[in-house]
């Protein structure tokens, strides 16, 4: 057996004595679902060597190689064994993740775990065990997304290997997902997904940014540039329209931001004619989505129509506050990136070393100075 599952396993029995019942499920399907992907693991240079390996999977490997290089020599990312390993796990995501929120409000439902802290999301790597739970949450009032994920950190824990969920992404996504997941593995907030994963985000652009630059990405370079900005139109459009729900939410002000994350689905505070305000608010405000979506690609896309499957399901507040967990905070790191002179040319050790002082912050204060950030200020 590796050293890394035995070291994961007895980390695992070390957690399945501090929960309670209800979590012992969980806990077990989570141990042995990343057990299984450590074991798949084989070292890339084998993968390379072995003359079985398809061409395809060969030349792709080799790329992600370059990128994770990269990522540890120009960008100042962990230079660990993370990404030097590669596994078939014979299915289309690693993992799936479950976001739930109450009807009228776009603060998500945590769950809370001994080493990671509290998370807005809980991971299953079977999809029916995710769907299971989000039929469950459905069941009981909650507005519930279920996402699959094709690549994720263990935080510097173990080492993370490429997947085939996400090595025959174009080379530039590859390079993206490299640079996100190593970013986890920097710096880490407990008890706070936003921040983590906006500053992850915010790596993984200022990464894929340096490198296209690089003369072998020359080919791949306007192609990726015009993938990358219509993703930040959707994007934007997207968190314009949360902002908007926020509004009709009652949930703009700083105080309705700090809220604890919510234990019920309905709300209790309102009356029946507040209900219904916002219910028909919350209609309103997503019939404009499509309208503003359609206008995007007819107007600036030429057509183009790659985010129509995000429209495919059901359009709720899970679905808007599991985007801003990625890209709420991009601003704010943005705006603290921009000021590292030394950060443009070099690597981004100046800047982590900024964000890790963030981190350390008690969570209203770091709100606060994110807040400051994302304004200018």
């Amino acid at each position: 057996m590796p050293a890394c599952v035995r070291r994961l396993l007895t980390a695992a029995a070390a957690t399945l004595v501090l929960a309670g019942c209800a979590q012992v499920g969980y806990y077990a399907q989570s141990v042995g679902g990343h057990s299984r992907l450590l074991q798949a693991a084989r070292p890339v240079d084998a993968v390379l060597a072995d003359p079985a390996t398809p061409p395809d999977l060969r030349s792709r490997l080799e790329q992600a190689v370059s990128a994770r290089r990269f990522a540890s020599q120009s960008l100042g990312l962990p230079d660990n064994d993370s990404y030097t390993r590669y596994a078939d796990v014979k299915r289309p995501f690693v993992v799936w993740n479950v976001f739930a929120t109450p009807e009228l409000s776009l603060r998500m439902k945590t769950s809370c775990f001994p080493v990671v802290g509290c998370l807005d999301y809980r991971g299953y790597y079977s999809q029916t065990d995710a769907r299971a739970t989000a039929q469950d949450l459905k069941a009981d009032g909650w507005e519930v997304t279920v996402g699959g994920v094709p690549a994720y950190s263990t935080l510097g824990w173990y080492d993370d290997p490429l997947v085939n969920t996400f090595i025959r992404y174009p080379p530039g996504e590859v390079a993206r997902l490299i640079f996100h997941e190593l970013a986890h593995q920097t710096v880490y907030a407990r008890n706070d997904t936003m921040f983590n994963e906006s500053f992850a985000t915010t790596v993984e652009e200022i990464g894929v940014e340096r490198w296209l630059q690089l003369p072998e990405n020359a080919p791949i370079r306007d192609q990726y540039t015009v993938f990358a900005e219509r993703k930040r139109q959707f994007i934007a459009l997207l968190l314009d329209t949360r902002r908007e729900l926020e509004k009709a939410y009652g949930e703009d002000s700083p105080e309705a931001r700090r809220a604890k994350a919510p234990t019920r689905p309905y709300p209790v505070d309102l009356s029946d004619t507040q209900i219904a305000e916002r219910r028909a608010a919350k209609a309103a405000i997503l019939a404009d989505l499509r309208v503003r979506y359609d206008a995007l690609k007819r107007d600036a896309w030429q057509g183009f129509a790659g985010y129509d499957g995000w429209f495919a399901g059901e359009i709720n507040n899970a679905r808007f506050a599991s985007v801003a967990t990625y890209h709420q905070w991009v601003p704010a790191f943005r705006a603290l990136y921009a000021r590292c002179a030394s950060c443009q040319q070099g690597n981004l050790a100046p800047f982590f070393a900024e964000v890790r002082a963030l981190a350390d912050l008690p969570a209203a204060e770091r709100r606060r100075a994110l807040t400051a950030l994302a304004a200018g200020g």
